[in-house]
C-alpha cells in the first residue's frame, strides 16, 4: 500500500491527485509571498529599531523547528487536515479538534487581511477605485479559479510567481547598485544584523510576531497531501525547500532596503515604508512597481492559496462531521471542495468589511491563532512519536518539537493581553462545538 493511501485511515480518495513536487513549492512560495517584508517592511524596521534581519533569522529559527514537526507527521499522516488531522491522530480527536480550530483562526482570517492590505495597495494608486469593490471583486476572482480545480489553480500561481520574482530580482539589483553609489548615504555594512550602540534582545523580540507574519504559509502544504502524487514525502520536501529559500529572500531584500534607508524615524507612513525606500533606490518608477507588485500578490496571489488551504481544512472537518457535513461536498466535474470555497469566500468579504479600519488587531489575531497551533503540533509529535510509537530519535522527536515550542513560546508571549484574550474566547467556542457535535452523537476515533 502507496505511503499516501487514504484507506487505511477510513477514507477514500476524492480530492484530484494531480500535484507534483514542483507545484507544491510553488504554491508554497505563494502562500507565504516572496515579497512578503515590502508590506510590513515599516513596522518591522520600527519595532526592531533597525535591526530588522536580526528579527527575521529568529523568526524563521522558530519555523523551521515546527517544519521539521510538519515533515515528521505529514510522512506520518499524509490526510489534507494539517495540523487537526496531525493532533488528532497523534493525540486524540478532542485535542486534534481544538488544534484545527485554533489553526482556523489564522486560516479563515487571513484570505479576509490579504484581501484588505491588497484592495488598499491598488487603491492608493488608482484613488478613484473603492476599497470595498476591489475586495469584493478579488474575492470573486478567486473563487472562480479556486472551484476550478487545483490544476487550473497551479497554473495560475506560476505565472504571479514569475513576476514576484522578477521584481524582488529588479528590486535587489537596483539596490545594490544604489548602496554601491552611495546614494542616501548607504554603505554595506552588518548595522541590519547587529547594531552595538542600539542592540537589546528584548527590542528584536518585540519585532519577531510582525516579522513571523511574513512566514505564515509554509504549513499550508500539508493541507495538498491527498492532492499530492508524492503524499506525505513530496509534502514533506516540499516545506524544507520552500522555508530555506524564503528565509534566504527575506534576509537578501531586508538587509538591503535597510541599508538604503537605516532610520525608521524618516519614514512618513510605516505601512509604505518599503515603497519609500524603493524609491530612495531607483526612483517613482520602482516604487510604483514594488507597490503594484504587493497589491496584486497580496490582493490576488497570496488570498488565492490562503482559501485553498483553508477550504482543506474545513473539508476535512465536515468530513469528520465535527463541522457540518456540507462542507465535505466535492464538486461533480471539478473535485474541488467547493462548498467549503464559498464559505471562506464569504466570511472573507463579511470579515474584510468589518477589519478595514482595524488591520494591525486583524494581523495580531491571524498570528496567535497559527502560532498557538504551532505549539500544540510540537507537543502532539513529541508525545506520538516518544510516548506513543517508543522513538528515541533524540534530535526529530525530541530536541526539535522541544525546541519549536521554546523558541515559538517565547515570541508567543510577545502579544498584547487582548489578543491573547481573543485567542482564548475563541478557543474556547471551538471546545463547545465539539462537545455540541460528541452530543449529536458525532464521533470520531482517529487515535492510532
Amino acid at each position: 500500500m502507496s505511503d499516501h493511501s487514504l484507506e487505511r485511515f477510513g477514507y477514500k480518495q476524492e480530492l484530484s491527485r494531480t500535484l507534483e513536487l514542483r507545484d507544491l513549492v510553488i504554491y508554497g512560495f505563494i502562500f507565504i509571498v516572496p515579497i512578503a517584508p515590502f508590506g510590513i517592511f515599516g513596522h518591522v524596521m520600527n519595532a526592531s529599531g533597525g535591526m530588522i534581519v536580526t528579527a527575521y533569522i529568529i523568526g524563521l529559527i522558530g519555523m523551521l523547528f515546527t517544519a521539521i514537526s510538519y515533515s515528521q507527521m505529514a510522512k506520518e499522516f499524509p490526510i489534507a487536515g494539517s495540523v487537526y488531522s496531525y493532533v488528532s491522530r497523534g493525540t486524540n480527536s478532542f485535542v486534534g479538534f481544538v488544534a484545527g480550530w485554533i489553526m482556523l483562526l489564522d486560516y479563515i482570517l487571513v484570505p479576509a487581511l490579504l484581501y484588505v492590505v491588497g484592495a488598499f495597495a491598488i487603491h492608493d494608486i488608482f484613488p478613484s477605485l473603492s476599497p470595498v469593490f476591489l475586495l469584493i471583486a478579488f474575492v470573486i476572482f478567486n473563487t472562480y479559479i479556486n472551484i476550478r480545480g487545483i490544476s487550473f489553480t497551479a497554473v495560475f500561481n506560476r505565472w504571479m510567481l514569475a513576476a514576484e520574482l522578477i521584481v524582488l530580482a529588479l528590486f535587489l539589483i537596483v539596490g545594490v547598485i544604489a548602496i554601491s553609489n552611495n546614494v542616501n548615504g548607504a554603505v554595506f555594512s552588518i548595522a541590519p544584523v547587529y547594531d552595538a550602540d542600539n542592540f537589546s534582545l528584548g527590542l528584536i523580540i518585540s519585532a519577531v510576531p510582525i516579522a513571523v507574519l511574513s512566514f505564515l504559509g509554509f504549513d499550508g502544504i500539508s493541507t495538498l497531501a491527498e492532492e499530492a502524487k508524492g503524499g506525505g514525502k513530496a509534502v514533506s520536501k516540499a516545506i524544507f525547500i520552500v522555508l530555506f529559500v524564503i528565509g534566504s529572500l527575506f534576509i537578501a531584500q531586508t538587509w538591503i532596503a535597510a541599508l538604503i534607508q537605516p532610520d525608521p524615524q524618516q519614514f512618513s507612513n510605516l505601512d509604505t515604508a518599503f515603497y519609500e525606500t524603493a524609491r530612495i533606490a531607483g526612483g517613482g518608477w520602482l516604487a510604483v512597481l514594488t507597490a503594484a507588485t504587493t497589491a496584486l500578490a497580496w490582493g490576488i496571489a497570496d488570498s488565492l492559496v490562503a482559501q485553498v488551504a483553508t477550504a482543506r481544512i474545513l473539508y476535512s472537518m465536515g468530513r469528520d462531521r465535527l463541522l457540518p457535513s456540507a462542507l465535505s461536498r466535492v464538486h461533480p466535474r471539478y473535485k474541488t471542495p467547493y462548498v467549503s470555497t464559498l464559505l471562506v469566500s464569504l466570511v472573507s468579504i463579511a470579515v474584510g468589511l468589518a477589519f478595514m479600519a482595524h488591520l494591525a488587531l486583524l494581523t495580531s489575531i491571524v498570528t496567535i491563532g497559527a502560532l498557538t497551533a504551532f505549539m500544540i503540533l510540537n507537543i502532539s509529535t513529541l508525545y506520538y512519536f516518544v510516548i506513543k510509537k517508543k522513538s528515541y530519535n533524540v534530535f526529530l522527536h525530541i530536541l526539535s518539537p522541544l525546541l519549536g515550542v521554546g523558541v515559538v513560546g517565547y515570541i508567543w508571549s510577545g502579544f498584547e493581553g487582548y489578543t491573547i484574550l481573543i485567542g482564548a474566547v475563541w478557543a474556547l467556542i471551538g471546545v463547545g462545538i465539539y462537545y455540541l457535535a460528541r452530543r449529536r452523537g458525532q464521533q470520531v476515533n482517529m487515535e492510532i
